[in-house]
């Protein structure tokens, strides 16, 4: 006689097209921590359903896995392949967005990137971080605001962006000074801050790889929109991960690891006769811990 099928638990014993989900997740052991296995059950699941959905064929099923091994391949020390994918599919946006919910008013969060630096010098109010001498000059001016407008003090502001040529310091270690485009400020009594810096460029990001190869068949192009890294952190406060964005750059709509959002999106004026070329005035405005949205 053949095996009864007629229990939930004996017909997910078997593997099949239809009980496939079940099947692979009642594999897994009761002991398991719960939130691995909602996380591990769900994934299962989704991956399933796209197979089935996208009726995935034996050759497209060996171009992916090809796709992820060549990934994991070109990855180093200095170059995160896996990130660079999770970034352009919009992943590290939405994992960022519901860890960073924020009340109406309060600065909005987006992608770290791969080029900040620990350790960078506490430098003066008003200091100049473009070491290299190229670019256009720019003052970064603002304040570090509480939800209520008050000011925040002892703020800590740290601040990177790319050079003149659309490259961050750590890329060109031979080529660029040592923490060019970089510094670390902290807010006195009135939460204000300023520095000099340059008018960032737009850049691509490392397309020579398969995510850049991914793109290119999709017919999206690498570029990020010009933008200056800020990381903002204060004592009773949510720490703050965002950029400034250069109004008017062509790339806003269209960022190809989706960072934009139209609240960051800041004035770049041009001054004549001052010590800079660009003035770009912005204030972050911080929220407490239990203030979400």
């Amino acid at each position: 006689m053949g095996a009864d099928l007629t229990t939930p638990a004996a017909r997910a014993a078997y593997f099949t097209e239809e009980n496939s989900i079940d099947t692979v997740n009642a594999r897994m052991a009761k002991t398991v921590d719960p939130r691995l296995a909602e996380i591990m059950a769900s994934l299962v699941k989704h991956l399933h359903n796209f197979a089935r959905e996208t009726e995935l064929t034996q050759e497209e099923w060996e171009i992916g896995i090809d796709f992820l091994t060549r990934t994991g391949q070109i990855c180093t020390q200095e170059r995160q392949e896996f990130i660079l994918l999770s970034d352009t599919l919009g992943l590290s946006m939405l994992v960022d967005a519901i860890n960073n919910r924020r009340p109406q008013g309060a600065t909005e969060n987006t992608v770290f990137g791969p080029f900040h630096v620990e350790g960078c010098p506490v430098r003066q109010m008003g200091d100049r971080i473009c070491l290299d001498g190229k670019g256009e000059s720019c003052l970064f001016i603002g304040r570090v605001l509480d939800l209520d407008g008050n000011p925040v003090a002892g703020a800590r502001i740290d601040v990177w962006s790319d050079n003149a040529e659309g490259y961050y310091d750590v890329q060109q270690p031979d080529i660029q000074p040592k923490w060019n485009n970089r510094g670390v400020f902290v807010t006195a009594e009135d939460g204000r801050y300023s520095f000099i810096g340059i008018k960032p460029v737009s850049y691509p990001i490392p397309d020579d790889g398969p995510v850049g190869k991914m793109l290119a068949s999709l017919g999206r192009h690498p570029f990020r929109p010009a933008h200056m890294h800020y990381m903002v952190r204060a004592e009773g406060f949510q720490k703050l991960v965002t950029h400034t964005f250069v109004g008017g750059d062509p790339y806003l709509e269209s960022d190809t690891v989706f960072g934009v959002k139209k609240t960051l999106v800041a004035p770049f004026t041009r001054v004549e006769g001052d010590e800079t070329l660009w003035r770009s005035d912005y204030d972050f405005v911080l929220a407490r811990p239990d203030q979400t949205r």
